[in-house]
């Protein structure tokens, strides 16, 4: 049973540009510098506490693209957003070359879906920067880690993985306070997977790092609602919820406004809760 009476924290909201032209849900796509950036902006103004800024589409199925090209499209968008507010940018890559750039022009987070494994410097990068970086778990490339995922027990070899990340990042230099784990759901895991590690998210918490979560609009979700992903705003939210209740402190979405909102109400609720006992 989920206590509601433990999500009384602060949970953070980070909301989704996409600076590609293939990402999964059609409408968190900028078409253009200027686009992303008022996007951003739009989306601070919903509430948004993180602005996650991506280059590359990681979606299953989707090819590598290159640092170059990478950068082009992240690095005006993150000077963009940086002239305009100061809100927290963390930008999605796994390219330390990338990083460094990004962090120069005034990003705050690196969120490496890798978890320092695809490139050598990336801690190194990060660990110089005082940056905080997000560390992820995934099985496989983006290209291939749908095909046929398999675990024995998700929830510990995904806590034993995101261990050893996290181990990797302070051996680079990166300080212990600037470490984030997210279980990496939907990346190399089946639907019984995913929802294992949302309602054991304890066990990755217990690891002593903040968690993230991204939930929003993904397939398990329309393998749970039947519906496309379009319409998985409700699911979103229900699944984003429970993952706060079992213990995330960081939601990644695309649809801001609803999730503060639900954000807004869960915290509500559970301090009323905790206040009655």
């Amino acid at each position: 049973m989920i206590n509601i009476k433990r999500s009384v924290r602060r949970v953070l909201v980070m909301a989704i540009v996409n600076c590609t032209s293939d990402s999964f849900f059609p409408q968190s796509r900028a078409a253009d510098t200027k686009d992303a950036v008022e996007k951003a902006l739009l989306a601070v103004k919903q509430g948004a506490d993180i602005i996650d800024i991506g280059g590359e589409s990681t979606r299953p199925g989707a090819a590598y693209i290159d640092e170059a090209e990478e950068g082009r499209r992240v690095l005006p968008v993150v000077r963009g957003i940086r002239r305009r507010s100061t809100v927290p940018i963390s930008v999605d890559t796994r390219k330390a070359t990338v990083a460094a750039a990004a962090l120069e022009a005034g990003a705050n987070i690196i969120n490496d879906i890798s978890a320092l494994e695809d490139d050598p410097d990336m801690g190194r990068v990060c660990a110089a920067s005082r940056a905080k970086v997000v560390l992820m778990h995934k099985k496989g490339s983006p290209e291939t880690m749908q095909n046929d995922p398999f675990y024995q027990d998700v929830v510990g070899e995904v806590a034993a993985c995101l261990q050893g990340a996290a181990q990797r990042a302070l051996d680079a230099g990166v300080a212990r306070e600037n470490i984030i784990l997210d279980p990496g759901v939907g990346f190399g895991k089946r639907l019984e997977d995913n929802t294992a590690l949302i309602k054991r998210l304890a066990t990755i918490r217990a690891l002593g790092y903040p968690v993230l979560v991204g939930l929003s609009r993904k397939t398990f979700i329309g393998e749970l609602t039947g519906r496309g992903v379009e319409d998985r705003l409700a699911g979103s939210l229900a699944a984003n919820a429970a993952a706060i209740m079992a213990g995330a402190d960081i939601i990644r979405v695309h649809d801001v406004k609803e999730s503060v909102d639900m954000v807004k109400v869960l915290h509500g609720v559970a301090a009323k809760t905790a206040g009655n006992v």
